[in-house]
């Protein structure tokens, strides 16, 4: 784990809650039991300010990072697919988009990243698709000043057959199989009664590991996944767990976001 990524991990699982704003020594001292060096925290969150997730403020008179409002929304999107808040049924229509293609390389690499962390998948020269708007969409192809053909249509076929074609679901069902092994060795790590602190280590690993789906799983309606799909197996047990240690997590969470004192004089 990062220190870019479990600050992106600790805003939007705590601290957006709480007014989305903390003060430096607190992100020190909250990173700490992930073993993330202060150095590396203070060189992610100057990284962060320069790409506009946040931005400083002042905290009762001490240093601090709020996020942007750029960095809420992203947050607030990717809260309601870990926690899968958005249950909406499927209309059986799918969200197709033809981008402009940019003159530059670099742009379009980017649009092509953006689109299927969005959850869209290609299924031709430049036509992606996804079975819902996102709302991050618009915001993505104004980053890169691109235009894009947007509309909503019924698919002339099989549903089935589509979505077999456009995402590689066999590989995603394997990375479910691997987390929740991998999980269940993380949560049997944890002493019969954790401290908050381990608590909301583990905690956090947890969430981490399972946020990295954001990027490989599209998010697909149910109707449209195999029966025995490894997903369901491994949604139950991370929110089972997730919830049974968030009290901790959250009082750990509190008491450092209270009592982390200043940093040393002449850091930020």
């Amino acid at each position: 784990m990062n220190a870019r990524s479990a600050l992106f991990d600790l805003y939007g699982d705590h601290v957006r809650s709480r007014g989305g704003r903390a003060r430096i020594a607190a992100l020190v001292r909250l990173l700490e039991p992930l073993s993330i060096a202060a150095p590396a925290v203070r060189t992610a969150v100057s990284r962060m300010v320069r790409q506009d997730w946040l931005c400083p403020v002042r905290i009762d008179g001490l240093p601090g990072y709020a996020l942007t409002e750029r960095a809420d929304r992203r947050l607030s999107e990717a809260a309601s697919r870990i926690y899968r808040t958005d249950s909406q049924e499927w209309d059986g229509r799918w969200h197709v988009v033809i981008p402009q293609r940019s003159a530059q390389r670099a742009a379009r690499e980017r649009i092509r990243n953006g689109l299927a962390y969005l959850g869209y998948a290609p299924v031709g020269d430049g036509t992606w698709i996804a079975a819902r708007p996102s709302p991050e969409l618009e915001g993505l192809l104004q980053a890169e000043d691109v235009r894009a053909e947007r509309f909503s249509a019924r698919h002339q076929g099989d549903d089935a057959e589509l979505v077999r074609r456009a995402w590689d679901l066999d590989a995603v069902g394997r990375s479910y199989l691997r987390w929740l092994a991998e999980a269940r060795a993380l949560i049997s790590s944890l002493p019969d009664s954790p401290s908050d602190e381990q608590a909301f280590a583990v905690r956090s690993r947890l969430v981490h590991e399972w946020r990295k789906f954001l990027f490989t799983d599209p998010g697909l309606p149910r109707t449209l996944l195999p029966d025995d799909w490894p997903g369901d197996e491994a949604a139950r047990y991370f929110d089972e767990h997730a919830e049974r240690l968030h009290p901790a997590a959250a009082r750990f969470v509190d008491h450092c976001l209270a009592t982390a004192g200043p940093t040393r004089k002449g850091q930020p």
